[in-house]
This record gives structure tokens, sequence and C-alpha cells, in this order.
């Protein structure tokens, strides 16, 4: 079976050194578990872990839920959704803290948004992951996501920390995205590592309920 080659768009998150909390504790399985006490081999590497960590570390998925009371949470999102075609969609000259606007947003992508594709939008700021630059980015001006949304996109992402203006408090371009049930990915990697504008994608958030973000491993494959 000829599968093509594969890109992995997430980021590596390393414990002790995110932004957000990770944290990962090792355990022999004897010390957790009652029914192994005594039966493990001292000299024997077989171990369990605890881990605690932030929905929001590394490459993730943001569902509805994350910012509308009754949205969808990440147990909920449709999978078929999320594997596809997805366009990219390349805005390295955009500068950090510049909008990227309906206008410029409609140049790139009118020819090549077709309706329940997935949108990655590319600022190739992916670099400065685990940098003091994380956060220096450009941003999607409202009326650019909403033109996205009227496209009817199955899902967004970005190969940055987000996309909304840091000098306002407000979360408009979630919420545009998240009323119309269309989920968010922030800190994608390696777009510029495609060849291609357009690739299939598999997007595979683990199921738990009740929650509204959580890491999330996606892959590319182009013929």
């Amino acid at each position: 079976m000829h599968i093509g080659r594969i890109i992995d768009l997430s980021h590596e998150i390393v414990p002790g050194k995110e932004e957000y909390k990770l944290e990962v504790e090792t355990h022999f399985v004897d010390e957790l578990l009652s029914h192994y006490k005594g039966k493990r081999n001292p000299d024997d590497w077989y171990i369990m872990q605890e881990i605690t960590l932030w929905d929001h570390v590394g490459t993730h998925i943001e569902s509805p839920y994350h910012a509308v009371k009754e949205g969808a949470d990440v147990s909920q999102l449709s999978i078929a959704n999320l594997i596809g075609d997805a366009v990219i969609l390349d805005f390295q000259h955009k500068g950090f803290g510049e909008p990227i606007t309906e206008d410029e947003m409609r140049q790139a992508g009118e020819n090549l948004i077709r309706e329940g594709d997935i949108v990655f939008i590319k600022t190739g700021l992916s670099k400065y992951y685990h940098t003091e630059h994380s956060h220096d980015r450009p941003y999607l001006a409202n009326d650019a996501v909403k033109w996205l949304v009227e496209r009817k996109i199955h899902c967004l992402g970005v190969d940055c920390s987000g996309i909304e203006n840091r000098t306002i408090k407000e979360q408009p371009n979630h919420r545009t995205l998240f009323e119309a049930g269309i989920p968010l990915i922030e800190h994608l990697n390696n777009l510029n590592a495609l060849q291609e504008n357009r690739v299939t994608v598999f997007i595979l958030p683990y199921p738990i309920k009740g929650v509204a973000s959580f890491p999330v491993r996606v892959i590319a494959i182009e013929e």
C-alpha cells in the first residue's frame, strides 16, 4: 500500500520546558497497584506514570466548549471533519501585531478553499516555540474569520500561538469560529516542510468527556 510522504505537524512537548504545566511522575507498578505488590523483580523496569498537564500544552485543539458554554467538547468533535483535505495559506510576509484582513484572506484562499476543507494559516513562526517570542505573531481580523466560516470550513489551524489581537481583551475570533461549531488548532509545526498547498491531514484528539482543549497529533500526507 502506497501511503505517500508523511509530515508530523505537531510540536514535541517537554516536561518542565513548556509555557503551560506539564509534569510527569514515574513509579514502578508495584508502588501504585496493590495487586502487583511483591510480584515485580527489583531489576525489572516496569513503570506507570502520573501526568499532570494544562489543556493548552503544545500543539492543541480547542473545541467550541472552550468559549461557548453549550458548545461541543473534544469528545464530541466529529472525526469525519478532522480527516481530509487541508489547504495551506501562506502569510509569512505578515509582521508581528499585523492583521490578516478579509481582503488578504480572500485573495489567498478564494481559488483554493472548498466547502468542508481544513484551513491552515502558515506564518512561519513555529520556530519561535519554546522561546520568549512564542506569542509574537500577526492576528486574524474578525471579518477574515467570518469569511472562512462562510466558506463552511471544518477546522482552522495556525502555526503560532493564536488568532486574536493581543491588544484587546475580547476573543471575537474564537466566538465566531466556535458559534459555528468550528474547532481551532494552535501551535502547528513544520508547515514549511509541506511541498503542496493542499494535503491530506489526520487530526486525532483524544475523546475526553467534558474537556475543552487538549494536545493533539496532526499528521499530513503528501502524494
